[in-house]
């Protein structure tokens, strides 16, 4: 698939824009010619002591001509550029809807500080295709056309010439530079990827850095990626300039020609001696719109790369296809059904869920246990459609995940995962993350609820609620969750920072709250799993139990014995 297919479409839709600016320039560049080209028919004229009416016409076409030459070039200034902001506003759009939906796996693929790399820088990159790579040959051929047209009047071989100069600033110039920009080919923006990530994890992770007396060896590594970066910069600086200096040199070699031609074609008696000087100032203009050639290889091939990292970016791994679906109704608890259900994540050797089957009633009270790496988050990340079953199939009432909008899942669940997202701003801000409006009251009857009594709306968060204890992160995320109004609930680990107290506190609200809506519990501890309608016991990615507490106590299976070694690591603890 071409990589630059998504900017040909976008090119496409700000035709508009684009072909007032091509217009705009070719006046531009037509009368620039015609400028300076009066200009040098006028001083040659004076030579002559031509009648005043001729020097007036003379002089007022090239009046004209500048200010035809302004506006035109103001004009495709403002149209080009107004096309190129509106292409990148889209391909923002465009890849961020594409982004969101391969959300948690695509993290898992890439450095955070990488991705932040392609999704800002290599974007941004993409403003020069259309300014740099598909422009300038569309100007160079039509200015290039309409000036050979106009000096073939005059003289065939000085056209000729003009021919010449414009093959070798269109083609040879390019080629050469193109030769030298595949050795240096993605080297910039690579190295501008390892710099972002190695800021990213060091602002991060500065404080685990500090304590441990890693802090200044990874200051090094930082200082040796910029030192990278600018001395691969320095390099690719070096060849555009090379690659303009070998234009500079083209243009200047064919207007000596012109000249030395013009003299020979005066002497033999083919051209008339007053149009010299036109022809060497044409010769000296017409070049300048060719002057972007020398740098459309860089161009074009940063642009290749940038669209092509992009592209590997969104290419869907372990999601399928993203279609449209329908959606999940918000007016009735929701039922569960997991049927012969397996994912393996990308490069595992084992699957991280392997056959699971199970029903789960609406209204129910469901809690998942088992030890770490069990599968137990992947079962919801599979219910919110974050990824994808390798094989099997998940229905929410009765309707396949695949055949509904991820939108409808996450606005009819109310989700708490173990690692939780605050942003800075207040407590307000970060209870009112969805559209629904809530009234102070209830906000600060809600961290009454979750034992937060003591925060006040106004009280600020840092990102990543730096300023927060995890009891405190959590208790806010169950918070923000208990203010949505879906009917399905999924609590990864929601208190397991907390104390039993503290748990039992928030845990009553919360059953109170959830009685006619579908629960689902991921928890480690099997204290209070008595309120649950049914346990789920989870190994290596297959259900080993299911049953009420009482049923699991009885059976004096894998259950049983986990909540043993609980009371003993408990009683251990209490002496």
């Amino acid at each position: 698939m071409n990589e630059l297919a998504v900017l040909s479409k976008a090119m496409i839709q700000e035709r508009k824009d684009i072909l007032l600016s091509i217009l705009g320039g070719f006046i531009a560049g037509i009368a620039g010619v015609a400028l300076f080209s009066a200009s040098g028919y006028l001083v040659s004229q004076t030579v002559f002591s031509p009648p005043l009416y001729t020097l007036i016409v003379l002089t007022s076409m090239v009046k004209l001509l500048g200010l035809l030459r302004a506006a035109s070039r103001y004009g495709e200034r403002l149209y080009s550029h107004r096309a190129t902001f509106s292409m990148l506003s889209r391909l923002r759009t465009s890849f961020f809807a594409k982004l969101i939906p391969l959300t948690p796996g695509i993290l898992n693929r890439n450095r955070s500080g990488d991705l932040l790399a392609r999704i800002v820088g290599d974007v941004e990159s993409l403003q020069n295709y259309f300014l740099r790579v598909a422009y300038p040959p569309i100007m160079v051929v039509m200015v290039f056309l309409a000036t050979v047209l106009f000096i073939s009047a005059f003289s065939f071989w000085i056209a000729l010439l003009f021919v010449i100069g414009m093959l070798a600033t269109a083609f040879v110039v390019p080629g050469i530079v193109l030769l030298g920009q595949r050795r240096i080919h993605g080297r910039v923006r690579e190295q501008r990827a390892q710099l972002s990530t190695e800021v990213t994890e060091v602002l991060y992770g500065f404080r685990d850095l500090k304590v441990y007396g890693q802090l200044a060896q990874r200051e090094q590594q930082l200082q040796q990626a910029s030192a990278t970066l600018a001395a691969e910069q320095q390099r690719a600086a070096g060849h555009l300039l090379r690659g303009q200096s070998m234009h500079a040199l083209v243009t200047f070699l064919i207007s000596w020609g012109v000249l030395a031609l013009g003299a020979y074609l005066i002497m033999s008696g083919a051209l008339a001696g007053v149009f010299l000087a036109m022809l060497v100032m044409a010769s000296l203009t017409v070049f300048e719109e060719a002057a972007a050639m020398a740098t459309l290889p860089a161009y074009k091939e940063d642009s290749e790369h940038a669209a092509k990292r992009l592209t590997e970016t969104v290419q869907p791994t372990d999601v399928q296809s993203l279609r449209p679906g329908g959606a999940l109704s918000l007016d009735q608890a929701v039922s569960l059904e997991l049927s012969g259900v397996t994912f393996q994540y990308e490069g595992e050797w084992r699957p991280a869920l392997k056959d699971v089957s199970l029903h789960i009633s609406p209204g129910s009270k469901t809690a998942i246990v088992g030890p770490s790496g069990s599968g137990k988050s992947t079962i919801i990340e599979l219910l919110l459609k974050l990824r994808t079953p390798t094989a099997g199939d998940i229905r929410l009432n009765d309707v396949s995940v695949m055949e509904l909008e991820e939108k409808s899942i996450w606005e009819a669940a109310n989700v708490v995962l173990q690692q939780s997202h605050f942003f800075r701003g207040t407590i307000r801000a970060n209870l009112l993350l969805d559209e629904e409006e809530h009234s102070d009251e209830q906000l600060l009857d809600v961290l009454a609820k979750v034992q937060l009594p003591d925060k006040s709306l106004t009280d600020m968060v840092y990102e990543k609620g730096e300023n927060l204890s995890d009891g405190e992160k959590q208790r806010l995320a169950l918070a923000r969750a208990m203010l949505r109004q879906g009917r399905l609930w999924l609590l990864d680990e929601p208190t397991s920072s907390l104390d039993y107290v503290t748990e039992q506190h928030i845990m009553k609200h919360l059953y109170a709250q959830t009685a006619q809506d579908t629960l689902i519990l991921i928890s480690h501890r099997l204290t209070g799993l008595e309120e649950m309608d049914r346990i789920v016991v989870m190994d290596q990615g297959k259900v080993v139990e299911t049953g009420s507490y009482s049923e699991l106590m009885e059976q004096k299976g894998y259950f049983y014995e986990m909540k043993k070694i609980e009371r003993q690591m408990i009683g251990e603890a209490a002496v």
